[in-house]
């Protein structure tokens, strides 16, 4: 019999989340009775809102199952141009928002309705790993631009244009960003903004974490321009991270496009989810989401200063999202060897750098404050006895 055919070359460029093999191994220890301190899933530990939850129940209740437009039902993309509007002070047609199985469908639209093979796209390095991932699917290439605590961990408009090439059709950013938790002036990105279209291109801003901001407003790219792609998501501050429902808002140019192709590779986003994500905008939520900020705030407030005290160097502020992303070079040389060590020898998760990039990831780790101060409190005192020990 002849051998199978070996997978797409492109799967040589996709790389898994490392991560995913130290929280495997947590829920192993985690199984035989180990009590594991865990900070390193990017999920609220929030449960849903109970609006949310009633909505979704309702919705099944009242037979509402079949499938919806490829680009979401209409209501729920009235009800997000509506939460711009009110939130932003952005007039937002509901004919640019799109509904997608999460961000990272729209994140696949996105690149798979605009990149051409050999096209580069521009990001910050650390990132999101999916992002580039998304690009090698388009068959374009991530462009990783080294960032560091001197730009907050983002692109500028002078790293955009000096980096900026013939084949660079789009640059993406993300505030506030995964792993670092920094965000990006209005300023800066205006500044980006200009540079990306007075050469052509087009620019995507993730807005994933956008609600979970602390001691500084709120903002949007909208508020910069509508020439852009904005991405968000249901599943961190609204807390749905199961439900799997995200959004875009494309410039109108783009919208057929990106309707096509969600048409032809999703079909429709979950139509229980959609139903219920329309109580997430009602008071009643709003309420809970800013109760829960504030909580994440706290977390932040504790550990960022815990870990600093222990050695870790986090020389910016994270100003949003629910992560630091520490420098533990004074510790080791390998940060992937003393999560896992960490998490064997003491039972607390962290993230290790390589997940997010090339850019000196041996000597990061990321925290995730997902978890009850209590629990926070209780991983310091074990990394504290760990760091003792090395």
């Amino acid at each position: 019999m002849t051998q199978l055919p070996e997978t797409a070359r492109r799967m040589g460029r996709i790389q898994p989340f490392y991560v995913m093999e130290l929280l495997a191994r947590a829920r192993e220890l985690e199984s035989r009775g180990r009590s594991i301190i865990h900070m390193e899933v990017g999920e609220p530990d929030f449960p849903t809102p109970r609006p949310v939850v009633r909505a979704g129940a309702d919705a099944l209740r009242e037979g509402h199952i079949h499938y919806t437009p490829a680009k979401g039902i209409p209501e729920l993309r009235r009800a997000i141009a509506d939460f711009y509007r009110k939130r932003y002070g952005v007039a937002v047609d509901p004919q640019r928002v799109v509904v997608t199985p999460g961000s990272s469908g729209a994140l696949q639209l996105v690149m798979g309705a605009l990149v051409d093979p050999g096209d580069e796209v521009l990001m910050a390095d650390p990132s999101y790993p999916c992002n580039r991932h998304f690009a090698y699917l388009a068959g374009g290439e991530a462009l990783a631009v080294p960032v560091g605590p001197e730009t907050g961990y983002q692109l500028t408009p002078d790293l955009v244009e000096r980096h900026w090439g013939e084949r660079t059709k789009m640059v993406m950013v993300a505030s506030p960003s995964n792993p670092t938790g920094t965000l990006l002036d209005p300023e800066a990105l205006a500044g980006i903004h200009r540079v990306v279209r007075a050469r052509g291109g087009v620019l995507l801003v993730d807005e994933i974490y956008q609600g979970l901001t602390y001691g500084v407003g709120e903002r949007s790219a909208l508020e910069v321009a509508d020439d852009l792609f904005v991405i968000n998501s249901f599943s961190k501050y609204f807390g749905m991270t199961g439900w799997r429902l995200g959004w875009m808002v494309a410039p109108a140019c783009y919208v057929d496009a990106v309707d096509r192709l969600a048409q032809n590779i999703f079909l429709s986003p979950p139509t229980v989810s959609q139903q219920a994500a329309m109580a997430a905008f009602s008071d009643d939520t709003l309420a809970i989401l800013e109760e829960r900020r504030r909580q994440f705030e706290a977390r932040r407030d504790y550990l960022l200063p815990a870990l600093r005290s222990l050695g870790f160097d986090i020389p910016a502020t994270p100003r949003g999202a629910f992560y630091l992303y520490a420098d533990c070079s004074r510790f080791t040389s390998d940060s992937f060897d003393f999560a896992m060590r960490l998490l064997e020898e003491e039972g607390v998760a962290v993230t290790p750098g390589k997940d997010f990039g090339f850019n000196r990831p041996h000597q990061h780790l990321r925290f995730a404050y997902t978890t009850g101060l209590d629990k926070l409190q209780e991983g310091i005192g074990r990394i504290t006895r760990f760091i003792g020990k090395a």
